[in-house]
């Protein structure tokens, strides 16, 4: 399985995410300029968190104009696996691609650390490596990643089971202090109806050795190249 990792002006974890598709999970991964029309040759897309076009205007606003952007919705829709994380997932907001928004953060402070998450759902290319109701760690590093959506928007998650992960307690609860931004139901991460789209705000690809703190990202990419 060949992944594209996208890199764009102000993009700082594509080698990150290289680095967890290769070693995390022995797979091949190659680094595409977002200026690239076209992902064919690949079998899957990353779109890698940093400060894409220095987050100007809006987080994600600019670099979904991108020409890239473009060649990955149309891949999208014939059903290639995307993935997005943190800048990412803005990005897949803004383009269309996944519903909602991520805003400033509560508190209006950028946050870093460790965290917990419940995987709410195992039935999705990219948790089915994960038994629904585990609770793994994985790194946030954002200012912008409270998740926002109106109240018809989340039901249809909820009745989809498109909310894959929440941020939650290290037994698992789910409660209003293990939500490290303010996000709407302790929601970190969801996919698009067809389930081959994902965005979360957490960090995989800072979790593929012990020595980083976590190993649990492997789990995520692994769901997708042993599917």
């Amino acid at each position: 399985m060949r992944f594209a990792v996208i890199q764009f002006p102000g993009s700082n974890c594509d080698q990150d995410c290289v680095r967890l598709v290769r070693d995390g999970a022995g797979a091949e991964a190659d680094l595409l300029w977002h200026g690239t029309p076209s992902v064919e040759g690949f079998d899957a897309v990353i779109v890698p968190g940093g400060f894409s076009y220095g987050d100007y205007l809006r987080c994600g606003a600019i670099a979904r104009f991108s020409p890239v952007m473009r060649a990955v919705a149309e891949a999208a829709g014939r059903g290639m696996p995307v993935l997005g994380v943190c800048n990412g997932f803005q990005i897949l907001c803004e383009a269309g691609l996944l519903p909602g928004a991520l805003v400033r953060n509560r508190g209006l402070r950028f946050v870093c650390a460790p965290q917990w998450l419940r995987v709410e759902t195992s039935q999705s290319p990219f948790t089915n490596n994960l038994r629904t109701g585990a609770v793994i760690q994985l790194p946030i590093a954002h200012g912008e990643g409270c998740y926002f959506a109106d109240a018809p928007t989340l039901a249809s998650l909820n009745a989809n089971r498109q909310v894959l992960l929440r941020y939650c307690a290290e037994d698992g609860r789910i409660t209003p202090e293990s939500n490290p931004n303010g996000s709407l139901e302790n929601i970190a991460g969801i996919c698009n109806r067809e389930r081959n789209v994902f965005g979360l705000m957490p960090h995989p690809d800072r979790a593929f050795e012990l020595r980083l703190g976590s190993a649990d990202g492997i789990a995520i990419i692994k769901s997708l190249t042993q599917a």
